[in-house]
């Protein structure tokens, strides 16, 4: 599970401690100090909670727990020793849709709560995937460096202005490289392609210029016309300015467009290479591009045109001639006409194809074919763009089954 953070703001809202043991008596007063009012549900407590309960600062019910003690409540912690009671705790805050921290439980909570610090008037909040200790060490060296000076604002870096092209990768937010994140954190300026990974986007500074690719001027010549405009001018204002695409920008991306602006300009760029999707999306599927005593090579070679059209530059009759492995970018229109061409071009129609819908995403599929049954199967599974196909024996290294 992945949890989205939000910091609550718990003043003068009631917030119910099922259990009164160590457990409770460590995250009452993190409560307390957020301005909560807090009731404590237990039998039975430790001194200290009975301590705060006496000198007024919670409430103390001393009984067990019943399912109205959640009623008016904003935020629930089920901290007894006993799991089905905190069972109880869970099931009565769900019903009444609160969100439940479960001290027994993380995987059945519907909260966690994180490792918390302040320093420098920030307040840092650590979540590790149910790993206290790994929370706790991380939450330290935050506070550390924010307490020396050595981790300071982005705003308040030396910062140079010009342009840096980041490649995101085939699409799963954790596949981007260190650099490439760091490029993103530092930037005054984002513009970003539609396959650039999305959820990187939400994680920007709220001062950070985003421009959507998409809203530029249509048609192909223009978009790219009015990017390398944008990166120039951005980056003639004085300001840090990244160019975001999926996969790598020098691959069917049209980076080396944008570097060239730059230079013609006399814009500083520089590079940092992505994860290049005709390697990484097969390797993710299972598919080796190339495989010891079947395939020496392999060729990525983009589908955005059919064989036959005047503007392509593909050789598709030498390409057919190939014993190596193909991989298709931008080709799930074209994907018959290709499968027509590799046939008369002289590869078998038994030649096993795998086409791998959404690669490195949650909703990654892999669609089996041949070169013969390629375009019913792609009718068949209603196969949709972005997908990448490959082509080769070693389809059938991964899948024997299927061929």
């Amino acid at each position: 599970m992945t949890p989205y953070p939000s910091g609550l703001i718990l003043a003068g809202r009631r917030v119910v401690v099922v259990g009164g043991g160590h457990v409770a008596q460590r995250r009452i007063p993190a409560l307390l100090a957020a301005g909560a009012d807090v009731t404590v549900v237990s039998p039975h407590v430790t001194p200290a909670i009975e301590g705060l309960a006496g000198a007024g600062e919670i409430t103390w019910l001393a009984r067990g727990f019943e399912a109205t003690d959640l009623d008016e409540a904003w935020y629930v912690v089920a901290a007894t020793q006993r799991p089905q009671v905190n069972e109880a705790v869970s099931a009565a805050a769900e019903e009444r849709r609160i969100f439940c921290v479960r001290s027994d439980d993380a995987l059945v909570a519907t909260a966690w709560t994180p490792a918390v610090g302040r320093e420098a008037g920030l307040t840092v909040a650590v979540l590790g995937n149910r790993d206290p200790r790994r929370s706790a060490a991380v939450r330290d060296a935050i506070v550390a460096e924010l307490r020396d000076g050595s981790l300071i604002a982005r705003h308040e870096r030396d910062r140079i202005a010009g342009v840096t092209l980041v490649g995101g990768g085939p699409g799963d937010p954790s596949l981007v490289t260190v650099a490439g994140r760091k490029a993103l954190m530092e930037a005054d300026v984002v513009v970003a392609d539609r396959l650039a990974p999305r959820e990187l986007l939400s994680e920007l500074p709220a001062d950070v210029e985003l421009v959507d690719v998409a809203k530029l001027p249509r048609g192909s010549a223009a978009s790219q016309e009015a990017i390398n405009s944008l990166i120039v001018a951005r980056a003639l204002e004085g300001k840090s300015v990244v160019r975001f695409k999926g996969g790598d920008s020098f691959v069917f991306g049209r980076g080396y467009e944008e570097v060239l602006a730059c230079r013609a300009a006399g814009v500083p760029v520089t590079v940092v290479p992505g994860l290049t999707s005709p390697v990484t999306v097969p390797g993710l599927a299972g598919i080796p591009v190339t495989h010891r005593g079947v395939a020496h090579e392999f060729t990525v070679i983009s589908g955005h045109l059919p064989p036959g059209h005047p503007d392509s530059l593909t050789n598709w009759s030498a390409v057919a001639g190939l014993a190596g492995t193909l991989v298709l970018l931008m080709a799930v229109e074209n994907a018959p006409a290709i499968a027509d061409a590799l046939v008369a071009g002289g590869r078998e129609p038994s030649t096993p194809v795998a086409v791998i819908c959404d690669g490195s995403m949650p909703t990654q599929r892999t669609v089996l074919a041949t070169l013969g049954t390629l375009t019913t199967r792609l009718t068949e599974e209603s196969v949709r763009p972005p997908a990448i196909i490959v082509v080769g024996e070693v389809v059938r290294v991964a899948f024997p089954e299927s061929f």
